[in-house]
């Protein structure tokens, strides 16, 4: 695993990927929740926003925001999704026929309908569904369906900024994809990440893009979709309050917890510990305890046939299952804890066959009866 470039701030590493965009056509971002992912997204749209001239259409959190419900309390009929109307993403796409342009987009994923009315003092997004044949208007679609429903709406605006004849999005030289899977289940994420891959790499799309995650099993089907493409992983500096871009080159395949295991056991070899680490390892051996039938992850703990009232063992788990551990503020763990840490990591690896081409020195389980 190669080591990380260092960058002092957000501003300074959205800089050198546009610099980077230059000779690339896409890099993926791979960052754990807490990272800065968002704020990186707008620290590169801003770098592009000059006066009114602007060059970057973005997804993220401020655009999901722009869509909020009106539940009608009052009369518990008309339920519908409204827009904000003063936001510039919506400046022009209505005389663009959108209704017609997201559908089919939405039909990929989604058995609902919907409607689109910019007429009145508010704009709103009306949703219908198909029930025993009758269909049933102004009903409030689920968090997955909404967020489905945005996509697609920002899909066809890029569908648009794609298209050369549209000269409403002439200005676009960018996009800027951040986490656009929050709510979907396996199934949509995989089918999120080969359509996105898809559009991207059509022929007549000139467009350099950006996508930051930390969904992994989503960065890898982008990363097995889109070979070519530029891959990192982000993380805070542990030192300095900076961040760190490391070259992912496919020796840590992004594969469900495997690339979090990984990253532990990096992390131990070279001895930079901090206190969050627990909360990734419990995860850890929260999901593999589920894979195998069990209720409670202390399973996957090993306890030593030295220790018949299970002190050591108990020990650990309270400390797995107590710890508050901030990823904002990273606190170097103590080394009582350190050691707990490697036994409970180093007794995992032992047990479960991993790739041990991706922990080239993780040790060997001793024979049984050795002391």
């Amino acid at each position: 695993m190669r080591p990380g470039v260092p960058f002092a701030n957000l501003p300074v590493l959205a800089a050198h990927l546009r610099g980077e965009l230059e000779n690339k056509k896409v890099i993926l971002l791979y960052a754990y929740n807490g990272t800065g992912k968002t704020r990186l997204s707008m620290a590169f749209k801003d770098i592009g926003k000059q006066n009114e001239a602007r060059d970057t259409v973005y997804f993220n959190a401020f655009t999901e925001d722009l869509f909020h419900w009106n539940n009608d309390l009052a009369g518990d009929s008309d339920r519908r999704l409204l827009l904000n109307r003063d936001s510039r993403f919506f400046q022009g796409v209505f005389e663009l026929e959108m209704d017609n342009r997201i559908r089919p987009l939405l039909r990929r994923y989604a058995d609902f309908d919907f409607r689109i009315d910019t007429q009145g003092h508010e704009w709103a997004v009306r949703f219908s569904r198909l029930v025993d044949g009758q269909t049933v208007d102004n009903i409030k679609v689920s968090r997955g369906e909404e967020n489905i429903f945005i996509w697609c709406f920002f899909l066809a605006v890029v569908e648009l900024a794609m298209d050369p004849e549209i000269e409403a999005y002439q200005w676009v030289k960018y996009l800027y994809i951040d986490d656009p899977i929050s709510s979907l289940d396996e199934h949509n994420a995989i089918a999120v990440a080969n359509h996105l891959a898809q559009l991207l790499k059509r022929q007549d799309n000139k467009l350099k893009t950006v996508i930051s995650t930390h969904h992994t099993l989503f960065f890898n089907v982008l990363c097995n979709e889109m070979k070519s493409a530029r891959k990192y992983v982000v993380n805070k500096h542990p030192n300095n309050g900076g961040y760190l871009l490391r070259p992912e080159d496919g020796d840590t395949p992004f594969f469900h917890h495997v690339a979090a295991l990984a990253e532990l056991y990096q992390a131990m070899q070279e001895d930079r510990l901090f206190t969050h680490h627990f909360n990734m390892l419990r995860t850890i051996l929260e999901k593999t305890a589920s894979f195998h039938g069990h209720k409670n992850f202390s399973v996957c703990i090993k306890q030593d046939d030295d220790d018949p009232d299970g002190i050591l063992h108990t020990r650990l788990i309270n400390i797995l299952s107590h710890g508050n551990y901030s990823l904002y503020e990273p606190q170097q763990m103590l080394d009582e804890n350190k050691a707990y840490f490697k036994k409970v990591l180093n007794d995992f690896l032992n047990r479960y066959p991993f790739n041990p081409d991706l922990f080239p020195q993780a040790p060997e389980a001793a024979p049984a009866g050795t002391p």
